[in-house]
């Protein structure tokens, strides 16, 4: 089984107001609800490729009950600690992001969730993905990790700086930053495949197992414990919205690991996926994602 945390979903409220001015009533010409999160997208992903997963993290509230039924409705187990607050909403205002700060977290329901990884066993891979909010430990990653060290549990960690770099030591399956991510950690610029890939390789020598970096339009690199690397250029196509593309990319690359079908194309279908995505508006289908890996090869 594969579960992905999310440790702080939201309601993202999408509003489109013509020549918007502030101090007066606005009325909206468009509007739109999603719920999100990356660990949550990755979840939505790996369902529309056809492989279970179990989210887990924090919800509370008439917009955590709303989040947890649309999961339900798209055929997503749901796992979350239930907080006495409400999930937060991000409000969408045009090109304009106003991002609440979510729920303050008691120590009492943290406990509890600490305790929901016990019932992860050998075989299964947990997903780890995004920022930690105030509300919590900035460890947290690494107590979990060190709670489900040596259970057979592979991990998938998709993190910035300290917040990835702290999981080393746990010699994570997975990580994926991407090239400004990847550049920020050793303090360079990273803009081909073969930089990426130097780079990538010293996050192996700090414990990473394999190390898979996008670069956005370029495409994305490999480096896979075995030793060999690879390289995927990105298909062409009209960016819409980069939001999900990187959660798409590791769910593609998850399902096609998991049917056996090796690190290269592994690593084409994640790319087809991240492509796809950024060409939708919201997470790409499954079909849009098989044609784009067929326009590749």
């Amino acid at each position: 089984m594969i579960y992905t945390l999310t440790l702080n979903p939201a309601v993202d409220y999408y509003i489109t107001v013509d020549d918007f001015k502030s101090g007066v009533v606005n009325r909206t010409k468009g509007e739109k609800i999603s719920f999100g999160g990356k660990g949550i997208n990755v979840s939505l992903m790996l369902k529309e490729l056809g492989l279970k997963s179990t989210c887990m993290g924090f919800v509370g509230g008439f917009t955590g009950d709303a989040l947890e039924k649309h999961l339900n409705s798209r055929g997503i187990e749901c796992d979350f600690v239930k907080v006495s607050g409400n999930t937060r909403i991000n409000v969408k205002l045009n090109d304009t992001d106003i991002n609440a700060a979510g729920p303050d977290i008691s120590d009492n329901e943290l406990q509890q969730l600490y305790k929901e990884f016990d019932n992860l066993k050998s075989g299964d891979f947990l997903v780890l993905s995004g920022s930690v909010p105030k509300a919590l430990p900035q460890n947290i990653y690494e107590t979990i990790l060190e709670r489900l060290k040596n259970k057979g549990i592979e991990f998938v960690v998709d993190a910035e700086k300290d917040l990835l770099l702290n999981t080393l030591k746990y010699k994570p399956f997975l990580i994926k930053p991407n090239h400004h991510e990847l550049g920020q950690i050793f303090g360079v610029k990273i803009s081909d495949f073969d930089t990426a890939l130097t780079y990538a390789k010293k996050l192996q020598d700090m414990g990473a197992k394999n190390v898979m970096v996008t670069l956005g339009e370029l495409g994305a690199v490999l480096a896979c414990k075995n030793g060999e690397t690879y390289t995927q250029a990105a298909p062409k196509g009209n960016v819409i919205s980069a939001v999900g593309a990187g959660d798409s990319a590791i769910a593609a690359f998850l399902y096609y690991f998991f049917y056996d079908q090796g690190y290269k194309y592994s690593l084409e279908f994640a790319v087809a996926a991240g492509s796809a995505t950024a060409f939708s508006d919201g997470l790409a289908t499954k079909n849009d994602i098989v044609k784009l890996m067929g326009e590749m090869i």
